[in-house]
């Protein structure tokens, strides 16, 4: 049996472009998760649970499947326990013996997609977060106050840049970019 294994993350919130990706392999069934949480994966592991020996699992990308290098090991190792097999799409991954084999350089490449992946979906996730408190990403801007002396400082022409940057906090590269504006 074919299974089409797809979980939203924040490229693909309704998974569409995996099923279109999925629905070029045939599948036999299509597995969703429900939430990207990397918690309580209930189709991950109902899957898992009920995989029977020669079933594979398709997926469009290894970070679909897994959280991170550690997880992708384990569920690489159920597969082998179950004698089922994994076949990733994006990286032209698959543990079927009877597919072509790739080199050590090419699955090395795969984990770096890989861990590539898992950082770039945490990121953005933690950046979606925070704009959700209000929080905006970066470094704090310096107090208005405190640039608004700075260039009038500087506009007197009565202040050496250090002298400045001692009395406001404002660094000289600050400042320009605030006169740019």
């Amino acid at each position: 049996m074919i299974l089409g294994y797809m979980r939203p993350y924040l490229d693909d919130l309704t998974c569409r472009n995996q099923l279109e990706i999925l629905k070029e392999q045939q599948c036999d069934c299509y597995i969703t998760e429900a939430h990207s949480s990397p918690k309580k994966r209930e189709s991950l592991n109902k899957m898992m649970n009920k995989l029977q020996p020669g079933d594979t699992v398709v997926v469009a990308k290894l970070f679909a499947l897994a959280d991170s290098t550690r997880h992708l090991a384990e569920l690489l190792k159920q597969f082998v326990e179950k004698q089922a097999y994994l076949y990733s799409v994006s990286e032209k991954i698959n543990t079927n013996p009877s597919s072509s084999v790739h080199s050590f350089q090419d699955f090395v490449n795969c984990l770096l997609d890989f861990q590539t992946d898992v950082i770039s979906e945490n990121t953005k996730k933690g950046m979606y977060e925070a704009k959700q408190k209000g929080i905006s990403p970066g470094r704090p801007r310096k107090p208005d106050e405190n640039v608004k002396r700075a260039i009038k400082m500087y506009q007197s022409q009565q202040f050496s840049l250090a002298q400045i940057k001692e009395e406001t906090g404002i660094s000289k590269s600050t400042l320009y970019r605030y006169l740019e504006n």
